[in-house]
Formats: structure tokens, sequence, C-alpha cells
């Protein structure tokens, strides 16, 4: 009960970040005018239009390590060796939901993310007045914080958003990180993750009347694809192999099934080009040609 309260205080942030990154609009015009016009009183403006921007920018980067913190300790319970991944699934239903809802979140962030290129234009004009600047703008950054800690959490901040899918990234990064301080749960999370796979398919191919709303059926999708990308970033030899417990192909079909209103582009896009093994030479030509084909 204590990490589900934990967890669903993230979550509740969660919301808010991403209703923020949806409606991020970019300061390009200020931008373009102190290029243009570099004066002090315009670099001023457009200061003061950007550090707004900057601090949800800054914030939606310090998000993501919340996101690294809870989810290990989600793992270390629905991953645990001593009961097998069908009882985890059944007995802590409302952790896996949890992390259900962090791997939803996940790709909800990048798809916005990545439909937003002001953010990185404007973060890259920042980063790049900053190291040019130094303290002669620290009036226009943070009180609270030196320009060296500026600049240093501004590089780790343009890391982050250099990623296609920093939340991904993240997600992936900190799980792999997870297992490789205990080798032993390597493969509970592994059959934990195809398990919670195969329930996706499952609950998609045979809805309940509740499961019927539509967005209800958008989660499972969302997480479906987030999973398979999950277990195929973390899993030794991915998730196209032949040996993989996931039905890759009937995954795939899933998904190129569903009504238009689904737009479903975005997911397998998801699959083409954020996974770690489709690429590779033990992926068959048949998987392959059917993700990539329109």
């Amino acid at each position: 009960m204590e990490l589900f309260d934990e967890v669903q205080i993230v979550l509740t942030e969660a919301s808010d970040v991403l209703s923020d990154l949806k409606h991020y609009l970019g300061a390009d015009q200020y931008i373009r005018a102190a290029i243009n016009n570099p004066s002090a009183e315009q670099n001023a403006l457009t200061w003061e239009a950007l550090m707004p921007r900057i601090r949800t920018l800054r914030r939606f980067y310090f998000f993501s390590q919340k996101i690294a913190f809870v989810v290990p300790q989600i793992l270390t319970e629905i991953c645990s060796d001593d009961i097998t991944p069908s009882l985890h699934l059944e007995n802590q239903q409302a952790l896996v939901k949890q992390f259900s809802e962090i791997i939803e979140f996940v790709l909800k962030f990048d798809e916005y993310k990545i439909r937003t290129p002001a953010i990185q234009n404007d973060f890259s004009y920042y980063r790049r007045v900053l190291m040019r600047e130094g303290a002669s703008v620290h009036s226009f950054t943070d009180q609270d914080e030196d320009s060296n800690s500026n600049l240093n959490v501004a590089n780790k901040v343009s890391l982050f958003y250099a990623e296609a899918t920093p939340m991904l990234r993240t997600l992936s990064n900190v799980t792999s990180q997870f297992l490789n301080k205990d080798k032993r749960l390597v493969d509970y999370a592994i059959d934990m993750l195809s398990t919670m796979v195969k329930v996706c398919i499952r609950m998609l191919e045979t809805p309940t009347v509740q499961f019927r709303k539509q967005e209800t059926h958008l989660f499972m999708l969302r997480v479906l694809v987030g999973l398979i990308i999950l277990y195929d970033h973390v899993h030794p030899n991915g998730a196209f192999v032949k040996t993989s417990n996931i039905d890759i192909k009937g995954c795939v079909r899933l998904l190129k099934d569903q009504p238009e209103e689904f737009q479903t582009e975005n997911l397998l896009n998801a699959l083409r080009y954020t996974t770690a093994h489709l690429n590779d030479p033990s992926t068959s030509k048949t998987v392959r040609s059917l993700l990539m084909e329109a």
C-alpha cells in the first residue's frame, strides 16, 4: 500500500506533465527576434519569454527521474521469484495496473515530444546562450543556483531531449540497470513482461462490455506496444527472434486490424523505430516485412 500510494502521486503528476507537454508553445518568434536584433532590450524580452518554458522543460526532465525511481520498486514487487508471473498479475493487480499506466505515459510523452520540435529549439538556444554568456545571464535563470549549476543541469536536460524517445530511453535504461544488479530476476522479469503481453492480446481479442470503451481499448494497445518495446530492450536476444515468448506477428496483425479511428500507425512506428533488435540478422524477413509494410 505504501508503494501504491507513492506511485499514485507520480501518476497524478504524470497527467499534468502530459497536459503541459501537449499544449507546449515554443518561443520561436522571440528567438528569431533576438538573433536578428541582438540588442540588450530584445535579449531581455527573449529571456523573459523563454525562461518559463525552460523551467517547464526542466520539470519534465526531473519528472523522468521520478519515473526512474519508482519503476525498480514496482519491478521488485511484481517480479519476485517466489510465485509465478500469473499469480503476481492476479495478486498484485493494482501495482501491475500502475506499471501499465507508466508505460502508457512513456509512449504518450514521447509521441507528444516528437510532434513538438520547438522543445529542442528552445532548449538549444537557451543552452547556447548559457554557455556563451555564463554568469552574465544569471539574473535571467534560477536565482537559487549559480551559473555552473545551471549549465550542468542544462547539459543533462539537453542530452535527455536529444533522444528521439527520451522517456522510453529512461524506462528501458532503468529497467536494464535494475536487472543487471540482480541477474536472478532477469528471467522472472522477462516472463512477467511476456505474460502481460499475452494478457493484453487476450483482452484486445475478447473485449468485455466495459472494455469496449475507446479510451480503454487505446490504453491496452499502447500498453501492449510499450511492453513489447521494453521486452525487446531488456531481453538479451530481443522480442523478434523465433524463440521469443512474444507472438510478434500476431501482435503486428492485431495492430494493423484495428479500426482506423484508433490511429495505430503511431504505435506501429514505435515498434519500427524504437525497438533495439528489429534489424538484427536473427529477425526473420517475414516479421520485418510484415512490420515495415504500410
